[in-house]
């Protein structure tokens, strides 16, 4: 486990680091309501040099960006919705998974199923600061 207290001028930082050392699998983005989870996928695509606008997909469940970069959100439905759809044979897919909303249920599924994973808590510590707690399985 890894702690970062970064301030949204330093989060490129940690992007380059997670993009670069995590090319295919699923980051499962937690933390509180506007704590800055679909900020930092906006990071990330922005870093892979993908010009989509990011948004969370909140009501679609699942943005895609470029050809690789996947974006989740299952805070309206959760997980067993998510399983229902089918969307677990979508994390198997070669590329980068971003999962909002994400729990440890999701990771031990995709332990299980032997899908690389890490989970990456956003607690908001002021307008500007973040503690990001980073844990790969």
């Amino acid at each position: 486990m890894r702690k970062y207290l970064l301030s949204l001028k330093e989060l490129d930082t940690l992007v380059e680091d997670v993009v670069e050392n995590f090319r295919s699998g699923v980051v499962i983005l937690r933390g509180e309501l506007a704590a800055g989870k679909t900020t930092f996928v906006k990071r990330a695509v922005k870093y892979l040099g993908i010009d989509d606008e990011v948004t969370s997909p909140t009501f679609s469940l699942q943005h895609c960006y470029g050809d690789r970069v996947f974006h989740y959100d299952i805070y309206n439905h959760g997980l067993e919705h998510f399983i229902s759809l089918g969307m677990l044979e979508e994390l198997d897919r070669d590329g980068l998974h971003f999962v909002e909303w994400g729990d440890d249920e999701l990771a031990e599924i995709l332990d299980s199923a032997e899908i690389k994973n890490m989970t990456i808590t956003i607690e908001k510590i002021s307008d500007d600061k973040r503690e990001y707690t980073i844990c790969t399985h």
